[in-house]
């Protein structure tokens, strides 16, 4: 039996690294996924860059592209938001969620002040950080600084998209969890670059160099 458990401790660290290693490249993967559906600098949208609205009976009418999503965020902004969302009625109970909307009208003020009016902008904005994300998470360079961004940003598409509309809440529940992961976990990860920059900065850290510390944090 310790013979057993012995053996298993050998895999144990071996399988967590691989674990964490698939995590922190499937999360980049994904926001490579997003970056070709709104390249700059229309980011699919329309050429009067409209964005998605709703009509007097609440339809939404869709555009294209990085528009049309933030537009969709605005309208569902107005609407409540409920998330975690469990029906218990088939055992003869109630239906059990959290409603975030004074997230989401918060979201939507934000969006309908500083996003729309500047899109052509905050458009580059959008892109450039989801494509930091990928080559951070990716190659395993500053994985640290690279998870922090993906939090924010897995957190703002929460609040915005998380189960509005046809959107499927657990697309958007599980992404600033595993970027969390990522961030709490990234010294561990290595199979990046920073396993190779991390040895080269440690010696100048542990003697008190700020710059060092900082470049070592962030990995």
């Amino acid at each position: 039996m310790q013979a057993r458990m012995l053996s298993w401790s050998k895999v144990e660290t071996p399988l967590q690294k691989i674990v964490l290693v698939l995590a922190r490249i499937t999360l980049g993967l994904l926001f490579f996924t997003q970056l070709w559906w709104k390249v700059p600098p229309s980011f699919g949208c329309p050429p009067d860059f409209a964005f998605a609205t709703a009509d007097a009976s609440g339809n939404v009418h869709r555009t294209s592209g990085l528009c049309d999503w933030i537009g969709f965020e605005s309208v569902y902004a107005t609407r409540p938001h409920p998330i975690l969302a469990a029906d218990l009625h088939a055992i003869g109970g109630p239906s059990l969620k959290i409603d975030i909307g004074f997230l989401s009208a918060g979201n939507g003020i934000f969006i309908n002040n500083f996003v729309k009016p500047n899109i052509r902008i905050f458009g580059f904005f959008v892109w450039g950080m989801e494509a930091f994300i990928f080559v951070t998470l990716f190659l395993g360079l500053f994985t640290r600084l690279g998870a922090l961004v993906a939090i924010a940003q897995s957190l703002q598409l929460w609040v915005g998209l998380a189960g509005v509309g046809p959107e499927w809440e657990w697309s958007y529940n599980w992404m600033p969890v595993l970027a969390l992961l990522i961030f709490a976990f990234a010294p561990q990860i290595g199979f990046g670059l920073d396993s190779l920059l991390r040895p080269r900065l440690k010696p100048s850290a542990d003697n008190g160099n700020r710059v060092s510390q900082i470049l070592l944090w962030l990995m």
